[in-house]
C-alpha cells in the first residue's frame, strides 16, 4: 500500500524559476467521493492511473499504476470536462524534492508547491518563495481545482477565495 505525506503551499514570487527541471502534466479525474478520487495523468511520454483516499493528518493512501499513453488520452476523453493542466518544476533543495505546479488553461494564474515528507511531523525548512500553506484546504487539491477551476474563484485576494 502506498502512502502520501504533502504539504502543500502557494508560491510567493518568481525565484523559483528555472531552478529545476519541468514536464507538462495533463490530468483528469474519472470518479470522487467523500473516500477517494481515481485520476488519469499524463507526464510527458508517460501516463499514470492513480487512486487517492481521503486526507488525515497530512496523509492519505494512493496507489498508483504507469499505464499505456494510449489508453490514458482515450480514458481523458471520458474526464471531460474536468481536467486539470500544468506544467511542474521538480526543485531539489537540501533532502527534499519541491514540486512547484504552474497552472494553465482554467487555472491559470495558480501557482502552487508541494513537498512529500516522511511523517507529518518532519520539520521543512521553507524556501524564501514559499507562500501561505493551503495543505488542509481542499479548495486547492486539483479534484477539486478540476470541478471548481481557479479562474471561476471571486480575486479579491487569491490567497483566500471566497
Amino acid at each position: 500500500m502506498g502512502i502520501e505525506i504533502e504539504r502543500k503551499f502557494l508560491v510567493a514570487g518568481e525565484a523559483w524559476r528555472f531552478m529545476g527541471q519541468s514536464i507538462p502534466l495533463v490530468q483528469g479525474y474519472l470518479a470522487g467521493s467523500d473516500q477517494a478520487t481515481v485520476r488519469v495523468r499524463i507526464a510527458g511520454d508517460t501516463a499514470f492511473l492513480t487512486v487517492k483516499g481521503r486526507v488525515k493528518n497530512l496523509t492519505r493512501q494512493e496507489f498508483e499504476y504507469e499505464i499505456p499513453v494510449a489508453d490514458a488520452e482515450a480514458m481523458m476523453d471520458l474526464c471531460q470536462p474536468r481536467v486539470v493542466e500544468k506544467t511542474r518544476y521538480k526543485i531539489p533543495i537540501e533532502n527534499l524534492i519541491w514540486e512547484v505546479d504552474e497552472f494553465a488553461g482554467t487555472n491559470q494564474g495558480l501557482v502552487l508547491a508541494e513537498v512529500e515528507l516522511t511523517s507529518p511531523e518532519q520539520f521543512v525548512n521553507l524556501p524564501s518563495w514559499i507562500g501561505l500553506e493551503v495543505s488542509d484546504d481542499p479548495r486547492y487539491f486539483n479534484s477539486y481545482l478540476a470541478a471548481h477551476p481557479y479562474s471561476t474563484w471571486p480575486h479579491g485576494s487569491s490567497a483566500h477565495p471566497e
